[in-house]
């Protein structure tokens, strides 16, 4: 049975920094191109966008230009456990965050599971 647990999100001000994790059962993310999404207040499910991906190997990670320089993904295989540390927060990063394998070099979803996500709430 596949499950992702998101946990990490909070309230912080704007220039702070959060560290997310996403432990996964199911499948092995060494095998997996692993990625975090985000959902807007304003935006509907279906309307997540890409954030940060890495690659099966841990050698490829791509960012969204909005996070580029200030968000770094990074996994850790024995844990099977993905991460994302967010510096210099701002208050357009405010979002439920989600992590989902996808189709390497893309941000599609390789599968229909997802997990609660985590809320990041960033104030000015």
């Amino acid at each position: 049975q596949v499950k992702l647990v998101e946990s990490g999100g909070d309230s912080v001000q704007s220039g702070g920094s959060l560290t997310l994790s996403c432990a996964v059962s199911g499948y092995a993310i060494s095998s997996k191109c692993m990625a975090w999404l985000r959902q807007h207040p304003d935006k509907k499910r279906e309307e997540r966008e890409g954030v940060a991906r890495i690659g099966w190997t841990g050698g490829t990670q791509r960012y969204a230009d909005s996070v580029k320089g200030r968000f770094t993904i990074s996994k850790d295989d024995a844990k099977n456990t993905v991460y994302l540390q967010m510096n210099s927060l701002r208050p357009e990063d405010t979002a439920i965050y989600y992590c989902a394998a996808v189709r390497c070099g893309t941000w599609d979803p390789q599968y229909n599971y997802w997990g609660q996500g985590t809320q990041v709430t960033v104030s000015s």
